[in-house]
């Protein structure tokens, strides 16, 4: 029974400690707190060691220099499109139809990865991107808004590759360290919170032809970099009983109420934080600040996405993932309040970072419920089918918020998501009640 124990609590096979492959000794350290990728070394154990801590880093990295490319476009986005359109309504269309592309390819690049692996998926992915990013420069510099909506389409093809980075480091922890496992990854984000800003503002004038084109040609830069650290990680192909059985029907699947209550925090928090986030420089441009405070709070913003990564694994053990997913609602009540409590910089600033960390703890929150709804065989397509649902109400957002804020404006704008918003307190609520009664 004590080895039994030990077992379960490292994660390693009852006989690692003793045999070790000496070319790992002094690197093995099985109380290594981290959640351990299964890899193979020579002798053909399956080890946990301080490498394997590098496979995370690194995955972390990859979904930092992501979404340092996706935080250059919020910056930018929008007012390259308001340049570039004649209707000016138009202006968020190029950044929508990336999350649109985004809803129609998660499926497919997830079951693409199923066969293929996903470092695989991942550096295609990335090829995807710099094709986008070399269109993007050129639809710029000639004048041409449908060549930009045409890039932007690719880039949403990319999105769907580097979404699953969460998902490679979820379906590789043990059950009691998936939450810490797929914060681990998120926290990457701080590096696009830091970078991408600052290299939008840089970069924005770098090609002297067009503003905004030299911020694109950045972005080809970062998924070349990315390209170069897939390169060197290591991922478990998936395995035959994978590649054979589907398990339950999707139908099944969906009905369970920790999968609704799963899907709905990740969908309502993503979406809600994509058209707020997507409106506030356009708003903040309205209220004539300038380029660099839109930046700046972006930045922030950002942070507050990804800071708490480091510590809401942690949270979703102690107190529970109903809890942080109720906590992460209950500060995107506060975002709202404080955008409509004035229009200075304090409020843009302030608001976005209550809303940043707010979408950490529902998409984190939200992930890692999902994770329990699944079998191992199941996970492809159930992963397809959250993304799918998170990523087009993202697209409904982001299609929606030049829309709505040119037709009805920003007060509005912040209002509408009042009742999404309660809808998943609800749900939240609902679920920790099956719960306590023993129903789910």
């Amino acid at each position: 029974m004590a080895a039994s124990q030990s077992h379960l609590e490292t994660g390693l096979p009852p006989s690692s400690r003793d045999s070790v492959c000496p070319k790992m000794v002094g690197v093995v350290d099985p109380a290594f707190p981290l959640p351990a990728m299964a890899i193979t070394h020579e002798c053909g154990n399956q080890l946990r060691c301080r490498s394997v801590s590098a496979q995370y880093t690194s995955v972390s990295y990859c979904q930092g220099l992501a979404m340092t490319g996706t935080s250059m476009l919020v910056t930018v986005a929008a007012l390259a499109g308001q340049m570039l359109a004649e209707d000016k309504r138009l202006a968020t269309l190029p950044y929508a139809l990336q999350f649109v592309v985004t809803m129609l390819a998660t499926v497919p690049a997830a079951l693409l990865m199923a066969r293929i692996g996903r470092r695989a998926g991942f550096i295609l992915g990335q090829v995807v991107g710099m094709t986008m990013a070399a269109l993007g420069c050129y639809a710029i510099i000639s004048g041409s808004f449908l060549l930009f909506c045409v890039s932007s389409g690719l880039f949403g093809i990319h999105n769907a590759f580097w979404q699953q980075y969460r998902f490679a480091a979820a379906d590789t922890a043990s059950d009691a360290f998936k939450s810490r496992a797929i914060s681990l990854v998120l926290s990457g984000g701080i590096v696009a919170a830091v970078i991408g800003p600052e290299l939008a503002k840089l970069t924005r004038n770098a090609v002297a032809l067009e503003m905004f084109s030299g911020s694109y040609a950045a972005i080809a830069v970062v998924c070349f970099v990315t390209i170069g650290i897939l390169s060197f990680i290591r991922i478990p192909r998936p395995t035959a009983l994978e590649r054979r059985e589907t398990g339950r029907s999707l139908i099944d699947i969906a009905r369970q109420p920790i999968f609704i209550v799963a899907v709905m925090s990740a969908m309502m928090g993503y979406g809600i934080m994509n058209l707020i986030m997507t409106s506030t420089p356009l708003a903040m441009a309205a209220n004539h600040h300038p380029f660099n405070d839109s930046a700046f709070v972006i930045q922030w913003h950002i942070l507050g996405m990804f800071v708490p990564s480091f510590f809401t694994g942690h949270l979703i053990r102690h107190f529970g993932v109903l809890n942080i997913i109720g906590t992460g609602a209950v500060l995107i009540f506060g975002c709202i309040g404080l955008n409509l409590s004035g229009a200075d910089v304090w409020n843009f600033w302030s608001a976005l970072l209550f809303l940043g960390i707010g979408w950490n703890f529902m998409f984190i929150g939200g992930t890692t419920l999902l994770t329990d709804t699944y079998r191992s065989e199941e996970k492809a397509k159930v992963q397809a089918l959250n993304d799918f649902l998170v990523f087009g109400t993202v697209a409904a957002t982001a299609l929606s918020s030049g829309i709505m804020l040119q037709t009805v404006g920003w007060r509005v704008v912040n209002l509408g998501v009042l009742p999404a918003i309660g809808v998943v307190l609800a749900a939240v609520l609902w679920l920790a009640f099956r719960r306590r009664s023993g129903v789910a």
